[in-house]
């Protein structure tokens, strides 16, 4: 098990940046694959970026080339870095961790560690 703790979000713009961080307990998280989902009112959970890891990453094709996930194994924290955000990108994000990495991508309902979830509100 990990803990982690959310911090970022809030409400920008539509073209504003933002940075999430996730920041996880003990000394095992270069162990972990590492995800962020999001989940917008009424709709499901949905997979927005992951990192294994190595560092190998991947992204949902409505974020590519906006968004950026990024690690800091020193630090035990986890990036999602946001640019270009659009009004659609208004949701609550969760981290999330895990050993495998097909977890996050391909069977979520296992997850078992999960952030508080942070609000990010982006106006048009």
């Amino acid at each position: 098990q990990v803990q982690l703790v959310q911090s970022g979000g809030g409400l920008v713009q539509a073209g504003d940046s933002l940075r999430l961080s996730c920041a996880a307990s003990g000394r095992t998280f270069s162990s972990y694959a590492m995800g962020w989902y999001r989940q917008a009112p009424g709709e499901q959970r949905e997979l927005v970026a992951a990192i294994t890891r190595i560092g190998n990453t991947n992204y949902a094709d409505s974020v590519k080339g906006r968004f950026t996930i990024s690690r800091d194994n020193a630090k035990n924290t986890v990036y999602l870095q946001m640019n270009s955000l659009k009004p659609e990108d208004t949701a609550v994000y969760f981290c999330a961790a895990d050993l495998r990495i097909t977890t996050l991508t391909r069977e979520a309902h296992k997850i078992r560690n999960w952030g508080q979830g942070t609000q990010v509100t982006v106006s048009s």
